[in-house]
């Protein structure tokens, strides 16, 4: 049966695109060689989300014949860094490949995962006209849009979140603005694919250096026994030329920093290094030795050592209130405790199996009776099902990495 978009990757950017798609009433398919992206929602999405994509219509397939029969074709599929620091292509590789030897005349193609400029117009492109015959911007159109999914978020969705495209040619262009003009409130349209792709990295790096910015004054007023948090309140009143970020114990989530003047790719226009947001990756990077080394600081601090202590970590995903560890600084930090010696144990509402170094980490059934019991307790994430005000009479050691108990209740960044 015929459908008029099929989303190639089910995962952060391509169920949210799927979603919107099912309810804007889009006969729609997807292809994701890994079932897990079913099975374990990705992007905020539940079990119940799923059920009612499918009782809206939404099929997932396992046989690449089907993408053939699509008009418009959204390829989402990962792109993580790699060992050696460059942006595995090899999903996006393998997508192409399924999709260029069953490519039809007039069909769009939309690429949506997070990408090198250039890209688009020959990583993909290539591909694309080498394994279908066909050619882009004349025989089919070839489009590039930044995935904007804000996992969690009940202000921001796919309707009111513009939507950023560029096009190979205008009429590419024309035509995904055409398609996402049924999802979304606006559209937006770069001047070309190599513009679209770059507002992500733009938009990217923009997160991660100001989020460096706000664990380099976090170390920095520890040191000088100023209270950040109440910094940052007051900074946030000024009207203009500010924007607050906050620090963390690190920094995860999809979207990786990128830095295309040093990250080799054939076919890449020549740059300078963003040499700030090296320095950014590499600060925000050292946040969860930072963390782990605060622990062990304030055990000492209270006349206990590092070795032997239990260490109960609150909210190990990367953001609250969601199901997501991709990234999460948790795992380091746990790492490195129990690289100390201490025994670490874990609370989290929404992630009921949680495993460093292969092996489980014991979960925390009662939240009140585990953080009485332990030696120290780290809020790591601020889920909102969190009583910190109860949490803070509990433990018996408080530290908050978010700036979110109570002033005073709570060891803070």
């Amino acid at each position: 049966m015929p459908a008029d978009l099929a989303v190639i990757g089910l995962g952060h950017h391509g169920l949210p695109l799927a979603q919107a798609a099912v309810a804007a009433g889009i006969e729609t398919i997807g292809y994701d060689p890994d079932p897990r992206h079913l099975t374990e929602p990705a992007a905020g999405r539940t079990p119940a989300d799923i059920r009612r994509m499918l009782s809206g219509g939404f099929r997932t397939v396992t046989d690449p014949a089907e993408l053939g029969r699509v008009r418009t074709a959204a390829i989402c599929v990962p792109t993580p860094l790699g060992a050696d620091g460059d942006l595995d292509l090899s999903a996006l590789g393998d997508a192409a490949r399924a999709l260029a030897s069953r490519l039809r005349p007039h069909t769009t193609v939309l690429l949506e995962s997070a990408v090198q400029p250039g890209t688009t117009e020959t990583f993909l492109r290539q591909l694309l006209e080498e394994g279908s015959g066909l050619r882009a911007g004349r025989d089919f159109h070839l489009a590039y849009s930044p995935g904007r999914t804000d996992p969690g978020s009940r202000t921001h969705d796919y309707a009111n979140t513009p939507k950023v495209i560029g096009g190979l040619t205008p009429a590419c262009t024309e035509s995904a603005a055409a398609f996402y003009s049924r999802l979304t409130d606006k559209v937006v349209r770069a001047r070309g694919p190599r513009e679209a792709e770059t507002v992500q990295v733009l938009e990217t790096n923009f997160r991660h250096v100001n989020i460096a910015l706000a664990n380099e004054m976090a170390v920095l007023c520890h040191d000088l026994g100023v209270d950040l948090w109440d910094v940052i309140r007051c900074a946030e009143t000024k009207p203009y030329g500010f924007l607050a970020f906050r620090p963390g114990p690190g920094v995860g989530g999809h979207g990786v920093p990128l830095d295309p003047g040093t990250l080799p790719q054939a076919g890449r226009t020549a740059g300078r290094p963003l040499r700030m947001v090296g320095l950014a990756q590499e600060i925000n990077t050292r946040m969860p030795q930072y963390v782990s080394q605060r622990c062990a600081t304030l055990l000492n601090e209270h006349g206990k050592s590092a070795r032997g202590a239990r260490v109960l970590l609150l909210g190990v995903t990367y953001k609250p209130d969601l199901a997501d560890l991709q990234g999460s600084p948790a795992t380091e930090i746990a790492r490195r405790l129990m690289d100390l010696g201490a025994s670490v144990s874990y609370h989290d509402p929404y992630v009921h199996d949680w495993r460093v170094r292969e092996r489980p980490v014991p979960r925390a059934d009662s939240l009140y009776e585990a953080a009485a019991g332990a030696d120290l307790t780290v809020l790591l994430q601020q889920h909102r099902t969190y009583d910190l005000q109860g949490l803070a009479v509990k433990a018996q050691l408080l530290l908050d990495t978010r700036g979110a108990t109570p002033v005073g209740s709570a060891h803070r960044l």
